[in-house]
């Protein structure tokens, strides 16, 4: 081949090169970078809180609906194994939906593991409860007779004054045992708040209720035996009551 012949076959090839290049900078092509991630494929806590979490429980895990997530109290009462079993399965006869693909939700097993693992890093804190013992998580359905006359009178000391004498709000408290509450929460939800409080609401945790008397696991599990005794049936809707321990967030 010719020395001209060579020049401009090299000089096509150039150019061939450069409008190659050229068109992944054309008006209207993809950017690579920045196209929408698939739903399956996020993995980021503050993203996958955000899509799926925040509008119940707060958009830092706080002050939403629904209980604090944000709360290092529950997050070390919470069994880890329990944690990602309501995000995976939600709470039947509750507004807590199932999050799992498997339960008919939209999140993996890799996602769940992500939001529950996130909460636990960013939120819990081991050292919340040092030096004391926490409650169980969960306790049997109550069988004894006089757990609830027993919980009215824990209800007295360690309720009242917020909640009203009766229960159905006070100067500091809203109504605890009104039956539409009731038909949304479980006893172990009872439980759950009576042992963790709600923090971001002013709500002490069991330690505090009675100045200098933590509440026992006996005193806990009556308080909330006489609690779910208002609880009154609601038509349609999964009787939330006499649930085995820990099936209920």
């Amino acid at each position: 081949m010719s020395r001209p012949v060579r020049v401009f076959a090299a000089g096509i090839a150039s150019i061939a090169v450069v409008i190659v290049a050229g068109c992944d900078a054309l008006p209207g092509r993809p950017d690579v970078a920045k196209r929408e991630v698939v739903p399956a494929e996020v993995m980021g806590f503050d993203a996958l809180y955000g899509r799926n979490c925040a509008g119940c429980h707060g958009t830092d895990g706080r002050l939403g609906p629904a209980r604090p997530l944000n709360d290092p109290v529950y997050l070390t009462l919470v069994p880890a194994v329990r944690l990602r079993t309501i995000i995976r399965e939600g709470v039947p006869g509750s507004s807590m939906p199932a999050f799992g693909t498997a339960a008919g939700g939209e999140l993996t097993d890799a996602q769940v593991e992500a939001l529950a693992q996130g909460m636990l890093a960013q939120w819990g804190r081991a050292d919340t409860v040092q030096g004391v013992t926490l409650p169980p998580y969960g306790a049997p359905p109550a069988s004894d007779p006089g757990a609830q006359a027993r919980g009215a009178a824990v209800y007295v000391r360690a309720c009242a004054e917020c909640h009203g004498p009766d229960g159905r709000g006070g100067p500091k408290g809203g109504p605890i045992v009104d039956p539409a509450y009731l038909a949304l929460v479980s006893d172990q939800s009872l439980r759950s708040t009576v042992i963790a409080g709600r923090g971001d609401l002013g709500h002490p945790n069991w330690k505090d209720l009675v100045p200098g008397h933590p509440l026992t696991p006996q005193e806990i599990s009556d308080v909330v035996a006489w609690l779910a005794a208002h609880r009154q049936p609601v038509p349609g809707r999964l009787v939330l009551g006499g649930e085995s321990p820990g099936t209920r967030p």
